[in-house]
């Protein structure tokens, strides 16, 4: 599979997303700084507004035809709503941008993306907040897995 497929697909991972893709794509994938960017970017945009457009859809379904995986989703919910809904209301949707634009596990676009629909936001305007926080998050892992790798040259 072609390097830029992989790391574009790479991103599109709950998981992994961009803070995967870019590593991956500068190591493995043979990458330039620029490719690695521009194919783990699109790959984790594509994958957050594809989430915020099936989400409502998604979750009716199972409301109405699996009880067990509604109450499953009701939990995730619940538990999400309690954990952001205070910085949500502080922050209101620039809340977006730093929860995903911040690397780390339990941030990024799905959870900016569940937080949205969560709490309301329109999907235009929660794509364009996730996309500038996937943004700031490249910028973020490629600086830091380009110092990784400059320190790791200099053994």
């Amino acid at each position: 599979m072609p390097p830029e497929l992989t790391t574009f697909l790479l991103a599109t991972t709950p998981i992994g997303e961009l803070r995967a893709a870019i590593p991956w794509g500068l190591t493995f994938g043979g990458l330039t700084d620029a490719e690695a960017f521009f194919y783990a970017f699109f790959g984790n945009v594509f994958a957050a507004t594809l989430i915020i457009l099936i989400l409502p859809t998604l979750t009716k379904f199972a409301r109405k035809h699996f009880s067990s995986l509604d109450k499953l989703l009701q939990k995730i919910f619940a538990k999400t709503r309690k954990k952001h809904s205070k910085n949500f209301l502080r922050f209101e949707e620039i809340f977006l941008v730093i929860l995903v634009a911040i690397p780390l596990p339990g941030s990024g676009a799905y959870t900016g993306a569940l937080v949205a629909w969560l709490f309301g936001v329109k999907p235009k305007i929660a794509i364009a907040l996730i996309s500038l926080g996937i943004f700031l998050a490249g910028i973020i892992v490629l600086g830091f897995t380009n110092g990784m790798i400059a320190f790791a040259k200099s053994f």
